[in-house]
């Protein structure tokens, strides 16, 4: 049965989080990517694109309220409800973000930057039909963008298809080759098909092109530690950290694989 799963989010929150000691970030918010389905009892989710990275909790209310005030002076603008939207997604709240880039997608239908932005927030929101169909018309075949591709890939990722969803991360690297959020998204999908070498592999692509991202990172030592090298997941998620937020790393990816282990051992019963 499809699931709808959160945990690597929470670790790659925690990453930033190492990273950055002295904030308290909210998760990131995502099917980001990420989530979906259950792999050996891992938990991880690909990412939709231009979705909002971890913030402070008080730079997120500071957006919504920032943005929502020039939304609410002009309704109409497409480009404020565009940003509002995009910063309620950074807040969290999933619901509003929809109502918002819904209303302005009805109200200006010929703008592909707003349907885009819906259904980003659509699949945020855990409607991954309705977003897959909205990204459909986000652009077109004479004119594809390899974001809305990666990210209608990643929204078939939740529904289980993976074959489809690889075939979209495809297209998108004929446009982009090498994009490392691409890569990462491939990589996450041959993990969740349980292609853990397959995932290691294209995960190591992406992060060779953009090895400071703290998501690819979390990604690829998340893969590697479930395959039982733990030691070489360690190195590489606290790679370039100072100590204390590289054992703040480590002790979090410990959690991970360790609860992931507790899962199986569960299921074997």
């Amino acid at each position: 049965m499809f699931q709808r799963l959160h945990f690597p989010l929470r670790f790659v929150s925690a990453l930033a989080s190492a990273a950055r000691p002295a904030l308290l970030l909210l998760a990131l918010c995502s099917c980001q990517t990420t989530s979906t389905a259950d792999i050996a009892g891992a938990d991880v989710t690909g990412a939709l694109g231009e979705s909002a990275d971890a913030k402070h909790p008080g730079d997120s209310r500071r957006d919504v309220e920032s943005y929502g005030e020039r939304y609410r002076a002009n309704p109409d603008d497409a480009d404020a409800a565009l940003q509002y939207g995009k910063a309620l997604r950074g807040a969290g709240q999933r619901a509003q973000a929809v109502a918002v880039l819904e209303k302005a997608t009805l109200a200006h239908p010929a703008n592909r930057a707003l349907k885009a932005g819906y259904g980003r927030a659509l699949a945020d929101n855990g409607d991954f039909e309705q977003a897959f169909d909205v990204l459909s018309h986000a652009h077109t075949p004479e004119d594809p963008d390899w974001r809305i591709l990666s990210a209608q890939g990643a929204v078939l990722d939740q529904l289980g298809r993976y074959d489809d969803a690889r075939r979209y991360y495809e297209s998108a690297l004929k446009i982009a080759p090498d994009e490392p959020s691409v890569l990462s998204n491939l990589g996450l999908s041959y993990l969740l098909a349980k292609d853990l070498p397959k995932a290691e592999e294209t995960l190591r692509r992406a992060y060779g092109r953009a090895g400071s991202d703290l998501r690819i990172r979390a990604n690829l030592a998340l893969v590697v530690g479930l395959q039982g090298r733990v030691a070489e997941a360690e190195t590489i998620v606290k790679a370039g950290l100072p100590p204390d937020q590289a054992a703040a790393s480590v002790a979090y990816l410990r959690q991970i694989l360790s609860r992931k282990g507790t899962q199986r051992a569960d299921a074997g019963k």
